[in-house]
């Protein structure tokens, strides 16, 4: 039998189960604040909804077989195919813009790495229906507030913005053709990556000749709104090609969000889909991949699901963040502390901790007790493994005076309370109010 979880996937104790609570929590708290709602689908998928959109050469990194129905099916491995599907099937019934989430569990047969497994959660958020650019503001506004939201400032994250509409126009401004702006695109995306020679090697390839190709390298490197600005100066309409970056800029400053945002032009996606801003999040060491990415894709819709609707959004995985938080505090995170641990003196005091144990529980206090008899050291070690605020001691005493022994955990200090007010008065839980 084996021994241990297949490659690239993973085991989740307590304690990973706990810090991607933490994750899953913040995903949906900071959704919630921008008004979008959660959806949902399934894990298996016909295995044509993946190749439509990234054709068949995804089939290799795919999970997929025939079920036994005869059909090709495939594990998720991302949700905009079923995204579309669904804002397709119901795009009449939905106020516009669309503000959705999910947080999908996805499954991709690829080589492992640091930052990326075979299967992994991901928080997807996608705006449809707005063209635009507050919406792509409110998109990266989103997903810097996660990262705010788990503790990182702007010198730990950094979004890097660019635009594929000023980079067409740059490119081919520069003397790049249309049919070699797929090979120009590669190079700017590997510019940090790879080196010049290597680069001007490849467009040369691709049928640019060197001066072009060097212009196009020189591109990849601007940074800074104001160096692009002024490069679009020589460009026909470049004023108007980069309103919607300035704007969307100028919106992450009036949100005071602007000193996480860094505009880029090496940043282009690697997905053909994307049609406007693009963008991606780091850790500002740049010590793992990105954290997330994503842009506007204003066609994919109409090609996915018949449906002609402009979208921006992102995709956020678990598996970086983890590392990220891991890294910072040097541990994982444990699990939610136990309220309070009950301890019966004597066997015959199980039932009223049995009684007491699910009238705690009711009012929503996380309480444990011992399974079968034990002493009452034993029982109060256990309490304290278990991270137990309080434990209370039931005995023959507590039983016929009814008052029962409340013991903090943390100083070892010890009150008496009346059992019938347990329940209703939780000043001996140190201030929690009943729920």
């Amino acid at each position: 039998m084996q021994s241990k979880a297949l490659p690239g996937f993973r085991d989740l104790y307590p304690a990973d189960t706990a810090l991607l609570q933490k994750i899953f929590d913040v995903w949906r708290a900071v959704s919630a604040r921008y008004g979008f709602e959660e959806y949902g689908g399934p894990p298996l998928e016909p295995l044509e909804l993946y190749t439509a959109k990234s054709g068949e050469e995804i089939v290799g990194q795919l999970y997929h077989f025939e079920d036994k129905g005869g059909r090709a099916v495939a594990l998720r491995p991302e949700m905009t195919p079923t995204l579309a599907r669904m804002v397709a099937a119901k795009a009449s019934d939905f106020k516009k813009p669309i503000r959705w989430y999910t947080i999908p569990q996805l499954f991709r047969y690829e080589r492992q790495q640091r930052g990326r497994l075979r299967e992994h959660f991901q928080f997807n958020l996608d705006l449809i229906g707005e063209p635009g650019p507050l919406a792509d503001a409110e998109v990266i506004a989103a997903a810097i507030d996660v990262m705010r939201g788990l503790g990182f400032g702007p010198e730990s994250v950094r979004v890097r913005m660019s635009d594929r509409r000023v980079i067409r126009a740059l490119l081919m401004g520069a003397g790049v053709e249309e049919e070699q702006l797929g090979a120009a695109y590669a190079a700017v995306d590997k510019i940090e990556r790879d080196s010049r020679d290597a680069l001007t090697d490849r467009l040369k390839g691709a049928g640019i000749e060197r001066p072009i190709a060097d212009r196009v390298l020189d591109l990849a490197e601007i940074r800074g709104l104001e160096s692009v600005l002024g490069a679009l100066d020589e460009v026909t309409d470049g004023e108007l090609i980069g309103d919607g970056l300035t704007e969307c800029h100028g919106a992450l400053a009036n949100m005071g969000l602007v000193e996480f945002v860094d505009v880029d032009l090496s940043i282009v996606r690697g997905l053909d889909y994307y049609t406007g801003i693009v963008f991606e999040l780091f850790d500002a060491n740049r010590s793992v991949r990105a954290i997330c990415g994503g842009g506007r894709y204003d066609d994919l819709l109409r090609a996915l699901g018949g449906i002609d609707l402009p979208a921006v959004g992102f995709g956020m995985g678990d598996v970086v963040i983890t590392e990220l938080l891991r890294s910072r505090s040097g541990a994982p995170s444990t699990p939610s502390r136990l309220d309070v641990y009950l301890v019966a003196v004597t066997s015959s005091d199980v039932p009223e901790v049995l009684r007491l144990s699910h009238a705690l529980r009711d009012i929503g206090i996380r309480v444990e007790y011992a399974l079968k008899q034990q002493a009452v050291a034993k029982q109060l070690k256990i309490a304290s493994v278990r991270g137990s605020g309080r434990a209370i001691l039931i005995g023959p005493d507590e039983r016929e005076s009814g008052e029962v022994v409340v013991r903090n955990m943390d100083t070892g200090t010890e009150e008496q309370v009346p059992i019938t007010a347990l329940t209703e008065d939780l000043a001996w839980l140190g201030g929690r109010e009943t729920p």
